[in-house]
């Protein structure tokens, strides 16, 4: 009885040892998404009074845990019962990505300014206010949603051919840790203003460590800015990536361009293609303008 309990204890450390080297494997191979994932969260958790940023960060993390229950299960289901659909999900993801980065370069030729004036020009109520919150909420959910596929695809395709409880193991904690991770750093960049007035409150005036508070402050309008800018390219990447990586004539065509700019005219042109058809349709049926 003994002996067996041992090399019971042994198989289960063994199990583990194994579950944690393909981990080590699974993260390694999702990290450029997890990069381009913390881009695009950052821009769209970006923007919320400093009262509410804490908030709507832990909603939208709530989301991205809720997504991960959800896309888990299913993804080992497919796995071992229709692989032949993972691609087809994945594209349809791409193509969401791909029309909500054109959407935002759309947005930057049409010239932005006269959204934002017309912002302004309009009485920010306390429900109109909270509607906002909520819509930005459910754009980062749903752009998270995608990018979790993405990540757990990558990660589920690493371990592909382990044992089935090595693999939920492996992908769950790749998983876990890239909400834990990504919104963990996407929460120290959005109250770096915080940070730099909690420093220059208990820094002498003058002093180098009232100066950095100050610098601190300073970066988080460009750093948002910047983000802003990075998060549409990265939906355009992970877009086309998708696109240039699983289908093979889109793959033969620009697979030999140099370093992304493949990715990047592919993620563009699918989404301004989906892009014309929305505003078609929205005038067909609404009878706007395009």
């Amino acid at each position: 009885m003994t002996g067996g309990f041992f090399a019971l204890l042994d198989d289960i450390a063994s199990m583990l040892d194994s579950s944690a080297t393909m981990t080590k494997v699974a993260a390694k191979n999702t990290a450029g998404v997890l990069g381009d994932d913390l881009a695009v969260n950052a821009e769209k958790a970006a923007g919320f009074s400093a009262s509410r940023e804490i908030p709507v960060l832990w909603q939208i993390t709530k989301g991205s845990l809720l997504n991960k229950l959800i896309i888990l299960p299913v993804a080992f289901l497919l796995s071992a019962y229709a692989p032949w659909l993972i691609v087809p999900i994945l594209l349809v993801g791409a193509t969401y990505l791909s029309f909500e980065g054109a959407e935002a370069v759309w947005r930057w030729i049409r010239g932005h300014h006269e959204t934002d004036e017309a912002e302004t020009a309009t009485p920010q109520t306390p429900e109109a206010i909270l509607a906002a919150e909520q819509s930005k909420i459910r754009s980062a959910v749903r752009t998270d949603f995608i990018l979790s596929i993405e990540i757990v695809v990558i990660a589920l395709g690493t371990v592909t051919g382990q044992p089935l409880v090595q693999q939920i193991i492996a992908v769950s904690i790749v998983a876990l840790l890239a909400t834990i991770g990504v919104y963990g750093i996407v929460t120290l960049l959005v109250r770096l203003d915080d940070m730099g007035l909690g420093i220059i409150r208990r820094s002498r005036e003058g002093s180098l460590m009232a100066r950095f508070g100050a610098l601190l402050v300073a970066a988080l309008p460009r750093i948002v800015k910047l983000l802003s800018i990075v998060g549409v390219i990265a939906m355009l990447l992970v877009g086309g990536g998708i696109f240039v990586h699983n289908v093979e004539a889109i793959h033969h065509l620009v697979g030999h361009w140099p370093l992304l700019s493949g990715e990047l005219v592919v993620g563009l042109a699918v989404g301004l293609v989906v892009l014309a058809v929305e505003k078609a349709m929205h005038a067909l049926f609404a009878g706007g303008k395009l």
